[in-house]
């Protein structure tokens, strides 16, 4: 993924400059967020069942699984992370499979913002990707001058990506101009001196947004403020992605896309655990946006445990045995 500021065209920059008056005011934004389509409940969750029974078989099977690694942010987020801990990470994401360098590297090292020296120092050279959390991760409670200096400590330590939390309080209270100013600033905040900038990837926490219609409109106030990429969910609480959620946010980008003419990354994140689901999300995003889409580029998964499971399948369809858990590290 690349990481200099994105140079939109004319035509999406004149697009953008159009739908200025959207985020003018509190009312305008709201406005035009209560104005887009509402969500059939009914018939989301019947396409993201329906995509879910297709069958994927041997030499495609391969192909996804290798995909899925390829595409995976692999994660420590815990209080007790030691430099250690994230240096044996760094590790097992550049050779996911020791007895295999065949097995594709992941795309990305998650960790907290005092750990971003640490993993950059271990990928030098690997062409993994550093993220890190960063805005009062998982909770966003915090005063905005503290999640801007999160922010710049993190970029400032060399983060390529930096996945932010929005105010789901202040969403939910309809304060939709302060969530969208503050996606604003820390997108400001992930730029630096030399011209380049971090991606920034936010963070809905969609099991708390309690409806479909609020996925949505959270979805177009972020890509609206500059999002790189939306994400599902912190894995901190319990109900993290789900395929109708987002299948739903692969259709607001979609939709975005259509109406301004910039993409845009989604990453389902949390409860993500099994070769089986990781490849029914990559058949939704192929049947929903086609293969551009299907990159790490322009696809993440935040499954951490996700990653052993598709190193056992994939050694199963190598040798024919099922190794089991004790043939992969334990993170």
């Amino acid at each position: 993924m690349p990481t200099t500021v994105p140079a939109y065209g004319s035509e999406a920059a004149e697009r953008l400059a159009s739908m200025a008056d959207v985020t003018a005011s509190d009312a305008a934004l709201r406005r035009f967020l209560h104005g887009l389509p509402g969500v059939d409940a009914v018939g989301l969750q019947a396409r993201a069942a329906t995509l879910g029974t297709r069958s994927i078989k041997t030499t495609a099977k391969a192909y996804a699984i290798d995909l899925a690694i390829s595409m995976i942010d692999l994660t420590t987020l815990e209080g007790a992370d030691t430099p250690g801990k994230v240096r044996a990470l760094c590790a097992k994401g550049v050779h996911p499979d020791p007895t295999d360098r065949s097995a594709p590297k992941v795309a990305a090292i998650c960790v907290y913002p005092d750990m971003v020296a640490t993993a950059k120092d271990a990928l030098a050279g690997s062409g993994i990707h550093v993220a890190s959390v960063a805005t009062a991760f998982p909770a966003g409670r915090a005063a905005l001058p503290v999640k801007l200096a999160d922010t710049r400590d993190a970029v400032a330590a060399g983060a390529d990506e930096i996945d932010m939390v929005i105010d789901r309080g202040a969403f939910l209270s309809g304060r939709y101009l302060d969530v969208f100013q503050e996606i604003q600033q820390v997108k400001a905040a992930c730029a630096r001196p030399d011209g380049t900038a971090a991606h920034l990837k936010v963070i809905f926490e969609t099991g708390e947004l309690q409806t479909y219609d609020n996925v949505r409109r959270a979805s177009w106030l972020a890509m609206l403020a500059g999002a790189d990429f939306i994400k599902t969910s912190t894995g901190k609480v319990a109900v993290n992605a789900t395929p109708p959620v987002t299948l739903l946010m692969l259709e607001a980008v979609r939709d975005f896309r259509d109406a301004v003419g910039v993409q845009v990354g989604v990453k389902p994140a949390g409860g993500i655990r099994t070769t089986k689901d990781a490849i029914k999300y990559l058949v939704m995003v192929n049947e929903t946006l086609g293969e551009e889409w299907l990159t790490a580029d322009w696809f993440r998964f935040g499954a951490s445990s996700l990653l052993n499971d598709l190193l056992m399948q994939r050694q199963k369809l190598s040798t024919g045995r099922y190794s089991g858990p004790d043939y992969v590290t334990v993170d």
